[in-house]
């Protein structure tokens, strides 16, 4: 397994007047080369949870394991864990730094005492991974789109050679055809390099298309834990705790108070299209 969370509580302010708690005994196990999508409203713990699956905080209580190892075990060493759970915050061009785009996505590997070489080899990958090639090298990263822009800060933390890649809404304020292009690269990591793929997000039909398996938190806690198909049957409790299902979700189940005979947890277009098709063909 590549996580494993145990009893997870953090407490905010703990022993003060503001004491607030973010998480609540959060459990679960992401196998590796899951595709994993976490959603929840905001406040709902998403952001605070997934740093620490990289150990950026340190929980109030419980255990997080890493291929096995406790990693708030003594002697662990958390900045080795940083290069293995890369983590991309939400905005993520506001990590850029660098004078260019390859300097910029050379300074992880460079940071991890790596040779010269290995570092630009690394870079190169990383940024070919994301679809940029040798012409954006030498451009300034503040000088790229936004869509651009979210790509280098991605390449950052791909040079660092991650097993597991944690998004932080990485599609948040892009068109429609930046935030395709996104996150039809993530999951080609996901496919072609067997990467282990955490994914926080607000859209639910994003969910539905790449996500494996949904985490839904709700004020701290998680609620839900399973298939997408299985967690969007439940729209209704969603609604309650400030979330949805995909759009079509609810076309689906008003298609079959009408009489029409498909199944309930089509959640995409294109299983609803076929869906029908069938009906029709029959």
């Amino acid at each position: 397994m590549a996580i494993k969370v145990e009893h997870l509580t953090h407490i905010y302010g703990q022993g003060t007047a503001f004491e607030q708690y973010a998480l609540k005994d959060v459990g679960f196990t992401i196998e590796d080369g899951q595709f994993v999508g976490l959603i929840g409203h905001t406040g709902s713990g998403k952001s605070t949870l997934i740093q620490h699956l990289n150990g950026l905080l340190r929980a109030t209580s419980g255990h997080i394991y890493y291929n096995g190892e406790d990693i708030y075990g003594e002697g662990y060493d958390r900045k080795t864990l940083r290069s293995k759970v890369g983590l991309v915050f939400q905005y993520p061009e506001h990590q850029l730094f660098e004078v260019d785009v390859f300097a910029d996505v050379c300074f992880g590997p460079r940071n991890l005492g790596l040779p010269k070489e290995e570092v630009e080899e690394r870079a190169r990958a990383a940024l070919a991974q994301v679809g940029l090639d040798e012409s954006f090298y030498k451009q300034s990263p503040f000088e790229l789109s936004g869509g651009q822009k979210r790509r280098v800060a991605i390449a950052g933390v791909l040079a660092m050679a991650p097993e597991v890649l944690i998004l932080d809404e990485p599609t948040a304020g892009l068109d429609p055809k930046g935030r395709d292009e996104i996150l039809d690269e993530i999951s080609m990591l996901h496919k072609e390099k067997h990467m282990t793929i955490i994914l926080v997000s607000h859209s639910m039909e994003d969910m539905a298309r790449y996500a494996d398996r949904l985490l839904v938190m709700d004020r701290g806690e998680k609620v839900y834990d399973d298939l997408p198909k299985n967690v969007f049957r439940h729209y209704k409790e969603l609604e309650k705790i400030g979330l949805a299902a995909p759009q079509i979700t609810y076309v689906v189940h008003e298609l079959k108070e009408h009489g029409v005979d498909i199944p309930d947890d089509l959640t995409t277009v294109e299983e609803a299209r076929d869906a029908i098709l069938k009906v029709i063909r029959s």
